[in-house]
C-alpha cells in the first residue's frame, strides 16, 4: 500500500520532470533561429535589389569612377549568387562562403563611399548623396539582422546545452548546435585605412 502511494506521488514528479526536458523550448528556439536568418537573408536580398537601381541612377554622374561602380555590380551578383538554407546552419563552410561573397560586397561598397570623399562635386549631386545615405541604411540593417541572428544562435545553443534541455536535445532531436556569423573578410577587426 505504501508502495503505491510512492508510485501515485512519484508519477506526477517524473512528469513535470520530463516536461522541462525541451520538448517545446528546443523547436522554438530552433525556428527562432532559423527566422532569425531569414532576417538576415532578407536584409542582404534588399541590398541586392536595391543598390543596383541606385547605382544606375548615380552611374551617369560618376563617369570617372565607372571601374568601382562595375566593381560593385560583379560583387553584388556574386554575393547574390552564393546562398545559405535554413538547413546549412550547422555548416561552418556554408557560413564562411557565405559570409565571404558578402564581405567583398561591402569592401566594393567601401571603395564607392571613398570615392564620394574623393570627388566632391558629386558628393553635392541629390541622387549621390541618396545612394549614400541608402548604403549606409542598408549596412546597418544588415549589421542588425545578423546580430540578432547571433543572439538568437546563442540562445539555441546555450538551451541544447543545458541541464535539462539537453535531455530533450541528444534524445528526441539530436540536435546540433548552429553556427553564428562571424566576420570573414581579412582583418574584419582593424580600422579601415583611407587615404588619398
Amino acid at each position: 500500500m505504501a508502495d503505491r502511494r510512492l508510485s501515485y506521488l512519484l508519477a506526477p514528479v517524473a512528469a513535470l520532470s520530463l516536461s522541462a526536458c525541451g520538448i517545446n523550448s528546443i523547436p522554438t528556439a530552433e525556428e527562432t533561429v532559423k527566422a532569425r536568418w531569414a532576417d538576415v537573408q532578407n536584409q542582404y536580398q534588399r541590398r541586392a535589389d536595391l543598390i543596383p537601381n541606385l547605382v544606375a541612377t548615380v552611374k551617369g554622374y560618376a563617369a570617372q569612377e565607372k571601374d568601382v561602380l562595375i566593381g560593385v555590380t560583379e560583387a553584388r551578383a556574386k554575393a547574390s549568387s552564393v546562398t545559405v538554407t535554413s538547413d546549412q546552419l550547422t555548416d561552418p563552410k556554408a557560413l564562411e562562403n557565405f559570409g565571404a561573397a558578402q564581405g567583398a560586397l561591402s569592401q566594393s561598397l567601401g571603395r564607392l563611399l571613398v570615392t564620394v570623399e574623393k570627388y566632391p562635386d558629386l558628393k553635392s549631386n541629390q541622387n549621390f548623396l541618396a545612394l549614400q545615405s541608402q548604403l549606409e541604411g542598408t549596412e546597418n540593417r544588415i549589421s542588425i539582422a545578423r546580430r540578432d541572428y547571433n543572439s538568437a544562435v546563442q540562445a539555441y545553443n546555450t538551451r541544447i546545452r543545458t541541464f535539462p534541455d539537453i535531455i530533450g536535445a541528444k534524445v528526441i532531436y539530436g540536435a546540433k548546435p548552429m553556427v553564428p556569423f562571424t566576420a570573414t573578410a581579412p582583418n574584419a577587426a582593424a580600422p579601415p585605412t583611407v587615404s588619398f
